[in-house]
């Protein structure tokens, strides 16, 4: 870790109507971290998600991405820049296979536009022997390359949860925001994915934020961490600390008492 920050947001807020789902928040996440983003549900993780990356307009505020302002940048834009989002819901090409899939995502790298990769039958992409590499080093990555010629719908759920982390990384991000990417695991699946997400922070040095409910899995995961509650920042430190926190134990009770 440099302890530079990679991604700076100040003061920033997200209205709808008269709802504050995110309401003058502030953090710094530093290049090279897992930065751990939990609180109860409603709590405003996912709209802080949807902030960074570009898929809602922010209210006010500002964020700042390797020193560019990129408040009012549209999503690609900010993708172009090095920001990657995993959606708590598998997007994925159903009708392509598990390569397929992992090239679409690396339209980035390329001169082509997404529909363009997805319009290249396999052969044609055999003459383009370094993105074919690079793709079929993702999915070495994240356990995949045996699978890589199967429709990514016959996939197991952790397997496409693991095929959407391999889809995100084939465009170099340098900036991985993961939500909720245990939701609906078993444990070794879990477990699985805690592997892959700590390889990617530690061999590309890939910073990291990961909203999660399994506020367990946090504790291992991230060294720090900053706890949301009604779209307010009620804590920030140690996974640890933030845990022992009675502000944040009152915040859980009635929605999930078992946070430590």
């Amino acid at each position: 870790m440099t302890g530079m920050a990679i991604l700076e947001v100040k003061d920033l807020s997200r209205h709808f109507g008269g709802l504050a789902a995110v309401n003058h928040v502030s953090v710094d996440v530093e290049d090279g971290e897992i930065l751990g983003l939990i609180g109860p549900n409603g709590a405003g993780k996912s709209t802080m998600l949807n902030l960074i990356d570009g898929t809602l307009k922010v209210s006010s505020g500002t964020i700042a991405f390797r020193g560019h302002n990129i408040t009012r940048y549209p999503p690609h834009r900010r993708a172009h820049l090095g920001i990657a989002r995993v959606f708590q819901k598998n997007a994925l090409f159903k009708g392509m296979t598990v390569l397929e899939n992992v090239m679409a995502g690396s339209y980035l790298l390329t001169r082509h536009g997404p529909w363009g990769m997805i319009g290249h039958t396999y052969e044609r992409v055999r003459r383009q022997p370094e993105t074919l590499k690079h793709c079929m080093d993702l999915l070495e990555f994240v356990g995949l390359e045996d699978r890589t010629h199967e429709l990514c719908v016959s996939l197991p759920h952790g397997s496409q949860r693991e095929l959407c982390v391999a889809v995100a990384l084939a465009s170099d991000p340098a900036l991985l925001l993961l939500d909720e990417p245990l939701t609906g695991m078993n444990a070794e699946e879990t477990d699985s994915m805690i592997r892959i997400i700590k390889e990617v922070n530690a061999t590309r040095g890939t910073t990291i934020i990961v909203v999660e409910h399994n506020v367990r899995a946090v504790l291992g995961l991230c060294a720090r961490s900053v706890v949301l509650n009604y779209g307010q920042k009620l804590t920030e430190g140690t996974p640890r600390q933030c845990v022992a926190d009675p502000a944040v134990i009152e915040a859980y009770l009635g929605t999930d008492h078992d946070v430590a």
